[in-house]
């Protein structure tokens, strides 16, 4: 069976929301990285967000086991991914981590919008 067109698969890609232009952290040498070498660190109710410059763009969501099970962790991380995804075309190159809190959660998804847009233009990496 031939592979569908590369057009398709990119259109099935910006459905689903998928962070393009960011890669992930994955190593626990960036991570180490990025929390040893911060440049700026902004902790909100709900989450805490580190930023290093730098020329690669890439992000991370930590959600530790104080959340409670998986089911809550994902949940966790799946939120502030969206919150990130709708603001990612506006943020500077550097490398992103995103720890979330207890307080997550519970707030409602319009409050977590402010206080991220609030975060963000307070920690200065909106190029706009």
């Amino acid at each position: 069976m031939p592979e569908e067109p590369k057009a398709e698969k990119d259109w099935r890609y910006k459905k689903i929301g998928r962070i393009k232009s960011f890669d992930r952290i994955k190593s626990t040498k960036a991570f180490n990285t990025v929390y040893r070498k911060t440049d700026k660190t902004w902790h909100t109710p709900c989450f805490v967000l580190f930023y290093k410059k730098g020329d690669r763009q890439e992000v991370a969501f930590v959600a530790s086991k104080k959340l409670g099970n998986a089911v809550h962790r994902n949940r966790a991380k799946r939120l502030l991914r969206a919150l990130f995804i709708s603001h990612s075309d506006q943020l500077r190159s550097g490398q992103y981590i995103f720890v979330a809190k207890p307080p997550l959660l519970e707030t409602e998804y319009e409050k977590l919008t402010q206080i991220f847009q609030n975060t963000l233009k307070k920690s200065k990496v909106l190029e706009r």
